[in-house]
């Protein structure tokens, strides 16, 4: 799509043992890219499809280095330690992909105070302080750059309105990213957000939106490492300070053709479920 690849580049991830950021890793790991994963995952969970450790197994396997880090992104203990870890292991950090979320769709009336707090937490310090902390090695990076995967910013009613928890937080990782964008141009590169136009098929669809049925409305998670591998690899003042869409970034790049990555194949376009944020 760009021409250019990952060979060789060290991303610090948050999250990564599952889903889109796993897949996002696998596909830097496939040109031969190291990833650093902060994840809390470090047993089986009942409801929850694989660990670090297994997603790190996965990373080594489609040709990428991998280090497991388990620990929380919400304890600056654990990201000072991921990120010593990953420049020890690795020399330094190119990228920080903040991928970890917490996803409560509540209304205001009935979100519990504790899970507000748990998604301020994740979503919006979490991106904050991981970034922060990987400032120093991305200022001596050839190629700077950090990733958030969160929605450009909409006000509307409809999505604000209807699960303000939520929105703040995810809003909230838009904001900490384009303020950081300030930082990381300074330094040559780039920090930039990134949203689907349609569900995609990960755990939070299953277990917390709407189960097999919006699963099978879903597309899969690769399109979403895909279009994370063009943003990463692209210019970057051409994505710097950018939300981008995953979608149109990918049309931009040449895709015609989205039906691979329907998580049912042969689900017509307009049979996929919107996500939210977007009008």
């Amino acid at each position: 799509m760009t021409g250019s690849t990952l060979s060789g580049r060290t991303l610090l991830m948050s999250g990564g043992s599952r889903g889109i950021g796993l897949a996002i890793a696998l596909r830097a790991a496939r040109d031969g890219a190291n990833v650093a994963l902060l994840a809390k995952t470090d047993a089986p969970h009942p409801r929850l499809e694989g660990t670090v450790h297994t997603a790190a197994e996965a990373i080594t396997a489609a040709g990428g280095s991998a280090l497991a880090v388990v620990g929380d992104v919400r304890s600056d203990h654990d990201i000072a330690r991921a990120v010593e870890a990953t420049v020890g292991e690795f020399g330094g950090i190119d990228i920080v992909i903040n991928n970890a979320s917490v996803i409560d769709l509540s209304p205001t009336a009935d979100l519990e105070p504790k899970k507000y707090d748990l998604m301020q937490d994740v979503n919006v310090r979490g991106t904050f302080m991981l970034t922060r902390a990987a400032l120093p090695h991305l200022a001596v990076s050839a190629t700077p750059r950090v990733l958030s995967l969160s929605p450009p910013l909409n006000p509307s009613a409809r999505w604000l309105g209807a699960h303000t928890g939520y929105s703040l937080a995810k809003f909230g990782m838009t904001m900490a990213t384009l303020g950081l964008n300030e930082d990381l141009v300074a330094m040559g590169g780039a920090a930039t957000t990134l949203w689907p136009r349609t569900t995609i098929a990960t755990a939070a669809v299953r277990n917390v939106i709407g189960g097999e049925r919006l699963m099978r409305q879903s597309r899969t998670p690769e399109i979403y490492a895909d279009a994370a591998h063009v943003v990463l690899t692209s210019a970057p003042a051409e994505v710097a300070g950018e939300s981008l869409l995953v979608e149109d970034l990918l049309t931009a790049a040449g895709v015609t053709d989205f039906s691979e990555y329907a998580a049912v194949p042969g689900t017509a376009d307009e049979d996929l479920f919107p996500d939210i944020f977007l009008d």
